[in-house]
């Protein structure tokens, strides 16, 4: 399966004559699996058409900063925090010299400085454009922010001369998007995600649990394949497909839970406890559905259910463990609290008071709790938030 599979790839199209070729790249992507949206510059629409894009992108094309009605739908900060990728091909000398300035004029400009995703730029332009000082200080400042840089390629051009300054084919182009999610920062390692909620029985058709998604943990687990590892996802009930190339270990019960991350924890590099695991369970479960009868009340005992992360922080060799604090409120300091009470190397820590990120949201926003410093995590989506969280766990490691 593709490493595209399932990104969401922003295609930016910029004013040159290779902005045809921006047609087929949509397809190329596509074709590994892929979602597109397209914004295109008011130079790029003089060479091919939004409705042209629209078509084969099968979403309608962003093209204006100030459109009321864009803001109101997806606006530049919806599209930058939806970006997995951005992509900028055709990129002209002149959307070059722009980025490497920070400039903010217009809509595809403004992405490239909302987003946290990486940006990708595939050249264009004349040959002698290309070799200009210029040029090529833009370039240097480009790549010295992080830009990737796909080509050029050398050959005949659209002006009849021939030398570096055109764009890489579309195919060639896919491919490199696809290698940028390959990372293998994680190459060889073995990494234990667990996801979801847990469901404590009540009775055979009650049970007790809570609202996680799961989808932090299976994006975590697509980023920890990416990155490399040999990936195991154990998970409680949840609706989401399973994630490609990764060993999913269905549970439904905290002790379920327990049991499977016991099980997976030998050769274990990294453990990360995504998963919202219940932290009490009825003492017994009815053998028959409990009837509400004429009581007004109905008493349940609860028992603990066995800490996972700080049973698996405690095992000796000790994987790298990585814990999540999802609180309400004082969220920093309950999460050093968990952090140095089961002597975790790192929780991530996220307020799921806020109804726009956290529980059944496709973004997040986060804080980093190491021993000894914090880092914020704006928000953007959850996709992105693990691939860079798996980087940072990775540079760690290293």
């Amino acid at each position: 399966m593709s490493s595209l599979n399932n990104k969401h790839i922003l295609l930016g199209v910029t004013g040159g004559i290779a902005a045809y070729k921006s047609a087929e790249i949509i397809r190329r992507l596509q074709d590994q699996g892929a979602e597109v949206r397209v914004v295109m510059t008011a130079a790029a629409q003089e060479f091919i058409t939004p409705l042209t894009m629209q078509a084969l992108s099968g979403h309608p094309v962003h093209t204006t900063l100030l459109d009321p009605e864009a803001e109101a739908g997806m606006g530049h900060i919806a599209l930058a925090r939806w970006a997995d990728l951005l992509l900028i091909a055709p990129a002209s000398a002149d959307f070059m010299a722009r980025l490497a300035q920070g400039k903010g004029d217009d809509l595809l400009s403004t992405v490239c400085l909302a987003t946290a995703a990486t940006i990708c730029v595939a050249p264009a332009m004349n040959q002698a454009m290309w070799r200009n000082a210029a040029t090529q200080n833009n370039l240097a400042q480009l790549q010295r922010q992080g830009v990737v840089t796909v080509g050029p390629d050398t050959g005949s051009q659209a002006c009849g001369d021939v030398g570096p300054g055109r764009m890489l084919e579309p195919a060639a182009i896919a491919a490199h998007c696809a290698g940028l999610f390959d990372t293998g920062s994680l190459a060889g390692k073995r990494v234990v995600i667990t996801a979801g909620p847990t469901r404590e029985a009540l009775d055979p058709v009650r049970y007790i649990s809570n609202h996680s998604s799961g989808k932090m943990g299976y994006a975590l687990a697509e980023a920890a394949r990416e990155a490399g590892a040999t990936t195991v996802l154990i998970s409680g009930p949840t609706h989401l497909p399973s994630p490609e190339r990764v060993t999913l270990l269905p549970v439904v019960s905290a002790e379920e839970m327990y049991a499977a991350s016991l099980q997976a924890l030998p050769d274990c590099d990294v453990f990360i406890a995504t998963a919202a695991v219940a932290d009490y369970r009825p003492d017994q479960a009815a053998a028959q559905k409990i009837k509400k009868g004429e009581r007004d009340t109905l008493v349940i005992e609860l028992v603990k259910n066995p800490d996972i992360v700080a049973a698996m922080a405690a095992h000796t060799p000790k994987p790298f463990t990585v814990g999540f604090a999802a609180e309400t409120e004082r969220v920093i300091d309950y999460a050093r609290d968990k952090l140095e009470r089961k002597q975790l190397d790192l929780v991530v820590a996220n307020d799921v008071s806020r109804s726009d990120i956290g529980f059944n949201s496709d973004e997040n926003a986060v804080t980093l709790v190491w021993p000894q410093r914090e880092e914020n995590l704006s928000r953007r989506s959850k996709h992105q938030l693990a691939r860079d969280l798996v980087e940072r766990i990775a540079r760690q490691l290293a």
